[in-house]
């Protein structure tokens, strides 16, 4: 399973008598990016919490660069973990603290017991002009960015300490789309440039066929379709893949019911 930055075998999360998950099993090769798609409800964000470390299967088998998340446990074992798998947040406002500067926030990022701006300055800077910021803007506070400039913030918290894999949660849901656009115009440079491998997830399908290499689709805790993502999006082949390109004004697929 380790010839692959992310291995999931039968995975399978219930609450109570509530599954959630149900026998999924997929991979996620080195340097590619598998966007993953359904509907709200589906799964989506709970694979997601699972491959942080933050929700606990009730079996299956999940690997992730070569760690099986069974034998990582609190402590230094998890925080290393959760250092290797960075999540970019759906709302970058509402995990970014008011009172502390985008400075003191990525200085922490990078170094939870001695984040000082002054130590990692320069490292801070770079980090915030390769996302397209000013290196200046270190110093300002959360509510004087904008919705789009937050997003960017978010990006550079979670690369700035080098991680192995990223998954990016529904991070352009709340965007405008021209603000939507340049943000993957950015993950798509980023990617190119450090080798990258991601899970992007989205109900958005036409933004999952422009920022992933393949695809996998989720309905009701389980996944009825993956694959390249030009096959699965020009070549359907489960009905519910076929009912989401059909419904999805940016897909191939879309049409308007007379």
């Amino acid at each position: 399973m380790t010839e692959s930055m992310v291995a999931i075998d039968d995975l399978r999360v219930a609450y109570g008598s509530v599954t959630v998950l149900d026998g999924v099993s997929l991979s996620v090769p080195h340097g590619r990016t598998l966007g993953v798609v359904g509907e709200s409800g589906s799964g989506k964000s709970t694979l997601a919490k699972v491959l942080v470390g933050v929700a606990t299967p009730t079996s299956g088998r999940v690997e992730v660069d070569g760690t099986d998340l069974s034998r990582v446990h609190r402590g230094r074992e998890m925080y290393a973990h959760r250092r290797r798998v960075q999540m970019i947040p759906q709302d970058p406002y509402s995990s970014l603290s008011p009172r502390r500067t985008i400075g003191q926030t990525l200085a922490e990022a990078i170094s939870p017991r001695g984040g000082r701006v002054t130590r990692f300055e320069e490292r801070i800077a770079r980090e915030l002009e390769r996302v397209g910021l000013s290196g200046d803007m270190m110093h300002r506070f959360p509510h004087e960015f904008s919705g789009g400039q937050r997003q960017r913030v978010a990006i550079a918290r979670s690369l700035i300490i080098d991680p192995a894999f990223v998954i990016a949660d529904e991070i352009t849901s709340a965007l405008d789309v021209s603000v939507q656009a340049q943000i993957l115009e950015l993950l798509a440079a980023i990617k190119a440039e450090q080798n990258l491998t991601m899970m992007f997830i989205s109900h958005n399908l036409a933004v999952v066929q422009r920022v992933s290499d393949d695809v996998a689709v989720m309905h009701r805790g389980r996944i009825v379709e993956a694959g390249p993502v030009e096959q699965v999006y020009t070549d359907p082949q489960h009905w519910y893949t076929r009912r989401l390109l059909e419904a999805d004004p940016g897909s191939p697929g879309f049409r308007l019911v007379a």
